[in-house]
């Protein structure tokens, strides 16, 4: 009979794998993409190179608008003209899909730079370079 019973040490490493089964299962289910149906015949458009983000503990809210005064601090206030308000779950996840898109950008047509001032002098000394040397 001492033989036909186990100690709890032996029972440890069938559970462990049985325990492992059903979470292996889990991440290959995680892992599939999920195909969404998605309609926008009623989603509104519009463009924006204004974007402010403030929140809560809870939810962030993402403001957008056209701030038609790109360089410099602009003499009028901005009009918000889109307001986006997500949990952090959702932001992290509009993050990583952000994320992605601009790197498959930038691996096809070169770094973004944010800093406008930085895209618009080099431009500017190259085109006051030429009038010097003459």
């Amino acid at each position: 009979m001492a033989d036909e019973t186990k100690s709890p040490a032996a029972d440890a490493p069938e559970a462990a794998t049985a325990a492992a089964a059903p979470a292996e299962k889990a991440q290959t289910q995680q892992q599939q993409p999920v195909q969404v149906q998605v309609t926008d015949e009623n989603a509104l458009a519009c463009y924006a190179n204004f974007c402010r983000v403030t929140g809560s503990p809870e939810e962030l809210i993402i403001d957008f608008g056209l701030n038609p005064q790109p360089i410099g601090v602009p003499k009028d206030p901005i009009q918000v003209k889109q307001r986006i308000i997500v949990n952090f779950f959702t932001a992290k996840r509009l993050l990583a899909a952000l994320q992605m898109s601009v790197a498959r950008h930038e691996s096809v047509f070169g770094v973004l730079e944010t800093d406008i001032n930085k895209r618009v002098r080099p431009g500017l000394t190259q085109q006051s370079q030429p009038a010097q040397k003459s």
